[in-house]
């Protein structure tokens, strides 16, 4: 499996670092998540960033999969006749162990310190930060899912936040207003669950910013997040 690895000339074998992991939007490959911008941050805190494939760029990270266009699996046909993909469910088991092996070999290759190992991600990675941030609360310092698109988990928002919260993680959650695509109505109603249930955490509206655009103009705030948190 592809996936995208940046570390800061600051992380060295001698000093524990701090690892973000980036999950990526629907239909983009893990470099989206490796920006300009996210390179330049990690390389000015010293972190790791790492962005994983998730089996592929409609995997969902281990959240409910949305197919688009009425396919089944993320790969298409298989090699016989009339042979069918994974299941949207086999295709979410697939993409929750490949951002886990990632982290694995993270966690091998680098001196990551776990007491400030990190999850972000947008609008398809957002939803997957969520889910993982609640399923394995247990290695997060902090999470910052990015225009969610946490459509097929809303009804159990709740349940999927009391995890968070009883794991101690602070969340980011942030989104821009002029949303074209998750709007912005979606992602209110998962901040007012967010209060409602008193979890540690910061909610921001970037006025005028769309879809795309948020990818780089959340990162200031994510990595600013970040920096204010390690686990204890």
């Amino acid at each position: 499996m592809q996936y995208c690895v940046f570390a800061s000339s600051r992380v060295s074998k001698d000093k524990p670092a701090p690892l973000i992991v980036s999950l990526h939007g629907m239909g983009a490959p893990p470099t989206i998540m490796c920006n300009t911008t996210a390179v330049d941050l990690a390389e000015e805190g010293g972190y790791i960033l790492v962005a994983p494939m998730g089996y592929s760029v409609t995997g969902w990270f281990g959240s409910p999969v949305i197919t688009m266009g009425g396919g089944r699996g993320a790969r298409g046909p298989g090699p016989g006749p009339g042979a069918a993909g994974p299941s949207p469910e086999q295709i979410a088991k697939l993409s929750e162990q490949d951002v886990m092996n990632v982290l694995d070999m993270m966690r091998k290759e680098f001196n990551v310190d776990p007491k400030r190992m990190y999850l972000t991600g947008h609008s398809m990675g957002g939803a997957g930060t969520l889910f993982l941030g609640s399923k394995h609360a247990a290695l997060w310092a902090a999470i910052a899912p990015i225009a969610p698109a946490s459509f097929m988990m809303n009804e159990n928002r709740a349940s999927i936040l009391k995890g968070i919260k009883d794991g101690g993680v602070p969340i980011l959650l942030i989104t821009g207003d002029a949303d074209e695509v998750v709007a912005p109505a979606n992602t209110r109603m998962w901040a007012e669950t967010i209060r409602e249930l008193g979890l540690d955490h910061e909610y921001i509206e970037q006025p005028g910013i769309g879809h795309g655009p948020i990818i780089t103009t959340s990162q200031k705030d994510v990595y600013a997040f970040f920096a204010k948190h390690k686990k204890e």
